[in-house]
């Protein structure tokens, strides 16, 4: 990054810092909006490792390794946010029952923002891992 840029890591950083220190008093669980906006941050910051991984591997190989591996865990992260928040209570109380959480479909079709935002995540994840990176 060159001086005169914006560090738009950081000003994002210290954001999500902001949200950290003035959410530490509530002992609410999270809402679905709250799991699907947390979601919504980890594919951001799963795009922005991704950039960070190409063009440091071309200079640094065993970096560039690091942030490869860095980006798999993180992939695993969200498909966990992305199976709470199906698993979280709907607006009405009502929970998903076991069959359809099974199924990996609690809401019927995907044509939630947050399925297609995964769908498109996880090709994207598809193009530089193999399954067995994802299982490790």
């Amino acid at each position: 990054m060159h001086h005169d840029e914006p560090d738009l890591i950081g000003f994002a950083t210290a954001a999500l810092a902001c949200h950290r220190d003035t959410d530490l008093g509530s002992d609410q669980p999270l809402t679905r909006d709250e799991l699907d906006t947390l979601h919504e941050h980890a594919v951001a910051l799963q795009t922005l490792l991704d950039h960070a991984t190409v063009r440091t591997r071309v200079h640094t190989p065993s970096a560039g390794d690091e942030l490869h591996h860095a980006r798999v865990r993180l992939w695993q992260a969200t498909e966990h946010l992305h199976a709470a928040y199906h698993a979280a209570p709907r607006d009405s109380g009502r929970q998903p029952t076991r069959e359809a959480c099974a199924l990996r479909h609690p809401d019927g079709v995907p044509g939630l923002t947050i399925c297609r935002r995964h769908r498109n995540a996880s090709a994207r994840v598809r193009q530089f891992t193999t399954p067995t990176d994802l299982r490790r």
